[in-house]
């Protein structure tokens, strides 16, 4: 037997033996092979080129089509990994385009997708809850927009159909359980719903949350650090709005948090035309109230709270500003020593707050003030109009009436009547009140009681 007569197969295993781990680690093959295997257990993928560039870490899938069981497709254009395949520096896709079929249609495109350093080269972005460990450092989207039918558009609205469009979304710091901050710019919705809110439209110009925890809970577990909306409309069948901004700081490890509430603005006057007939008359009468007949109420407010450790006990301070543009003024000053239940620290307790068990209060104040903005100055007018008597005789109604409430509820209540009942009348513009609290009393046990809260405080009223 002749040696050279196995060259060839010698040849052959030998170029199969080498060839094996090069094919084995060829980005393009990997990339095709991860695609087919997300998707295999689904549906159908094709796929039309797959290739690796010659100079850079960098391979592209082509003219990717899923068609799932129920005949949803999936359209990608491209979808490029760029780095360490293992390891990618970023993971590109365009050309986005979804259809689902059925009862809950969905239409939704988007031009592109970028994900900086995710954990792996090939994501299961058409699952609703993501495996363990996956992890996206940064996210950016264009041009998302997204058609839809049969949906339950939550409380109010029902189940509808509409369209949603976003000019960019980006965010940091994605997993399952958390996000680091999600922002976007350019929202325009628009939707027609079976409830009480009908059809509509809405439009954001920019919005930014900040430390989103506890996704994988139930949605009142939930934790975010910050929120911050820009140029809101909404125009529905029954709300008509615009708000200005409003920022939210929920996260209390630093000792303060707050809401700032800026130019609400409720066109009452639309509002009352899109209701029910049977309703706009009771509405007009109290939209003139509010608003003087303008048919605007424009509402600022700004609440700011912040706590303090003080030798083992905790001081909470907290501020309240609300103005009714026209109609009336509110404002709170609140310093309360307290001591919390043993063990518990200020932050968690005041995030978590569900109730005011366990919670002893050392003394404190609270001032509030209530100023006439206009509300006031017009209310008389109204109800008399409404009781079929005159403006004089409701008043003086009001104040024998205030006394008679006092006599039962005691001094400190009637004060705090016939002051209102002095604004009415035009004899002051603000009424203001100064509570000094109990000291070594359960916060719970004077919220339960409310009617006993004149005995067991001191109470100033001033007028004025």
């Amino acid at each position: 037997m002749r040696p050279t007569r196995y060259l060839p197969a010698t040849l052959a295993a030998l170029a199969l033996s080498t060839s094996l781990p090069a094919l084995a680690d060829d980005p393009a093959e990997r990339l095709e092979a991860d695609l087919r295997s997300l998707f295999a257990a689904e549906g159908c993928l094709e796929i039309g080129e797959v290739s690796a560039a010659l100079i850079r870490d960098r391979v592209t899938a082509r003219e990717l089509h899923f068609v799932g069981p129920e005949g949803q497709q999936l359209w990608l254009d491209r979808y490029e990994v760029s780095g360490d395949y293992d390891r990618p520096d970023e993971v590109r896709i365009e050309g986005i385009r979804l259809e689902t079929p059925g009862h809950e249609q969905v239409q939704l495109t988007a031009e592109a997708l970028v994900l900086d350093d995710p954990s792996r080269a090939v994501l299961p972005l058409h699952e609703e809850s993501w495996p363990e460990g996956v992890r996206i450092a940064g996210l950016d989207v264009e041009a998302l927009a997204a058609e839809f039918a049969g949906q339950d558009l939550g409380e109010g609205f029902g189940e509808g159909r509409g369209r949603v469009s976003v000019e960019r979304l980006q965010a940091t710091g994605l997993s399952r359980e958390a996000i680091d901050s999600l922002e976007l710019s350019g929202l325009e919705g628009q939707a027609e719903g079976e409830g009480e809110f009908g059809r509509g439209t809405l439009s954001l110009a920019f919005a930014r949350v900040e430390g989103l925890r506890g996704l994988q809970g139930e949605e009142d577990e939930r934790e975010l650090d910050r929120l911050e909306l820009r140029d809101l409309a909404i125009d529905s069948d029954r709300l008509v709005a615009t708000l200005a901004g409003l920022e939210v700081d929920g996260d209390l490890q630093d000792g303060e948090g707050g809401v700032r509430l800026e130019a609400l603005d409720l066109d009452l006057a639309r509002m009352i035309a899109l209701a029910p007939e049977e309703e706009r008359t009771q509405l007009r009468m109290a939209s003139n109230v509010l608003t003087g007949g303008s048919g605007t109420l424009r509402l600022d407010a700004v609440s700011t709270g912040r706590w303090e450790a003080v030798d083992g006990d905790t001081r909470l301070l907290g501020e309240l500003d609300i103005t009714a543009e026209e109609a009336f003024g509110w404002a709170v000053d609140a310093d309360l020593p307290v001591r919390l239940p043993e063990g518990v620290e200020p932050a968690a307790f005041l995030a978590e707050m569900e109730s005011l068990e366990g919670v002893t209060l050392l003394g404190g104040r609270v001032d509030a003030t209530i100023s006439d903005l206009g509300l006031f100055g017009r209310l008389p007018a109204v109800m008399a109009a409404s009781q079929g008597i005159s403006e004089a005789v409701f008043v003086e109604q009001a104040r024998t009436q205030a006394r008679g409430f006092g006599m039962m509820l005691g001094p400190e209540i009637e004060a705090v009547l016939t002051g209102l009942v002095a604004m009415m009348a035009g004899e002051a513009s603000e009424l203001t009140l100064q509570l000094t609290l109990p000291a070594d009393s359960e916060l719970d046990a004077l919220s339960a009681d409310p009617l006993a809260l004149p005995e067991r405080l001191e109470m100033r009223v001033e007028s004025r």
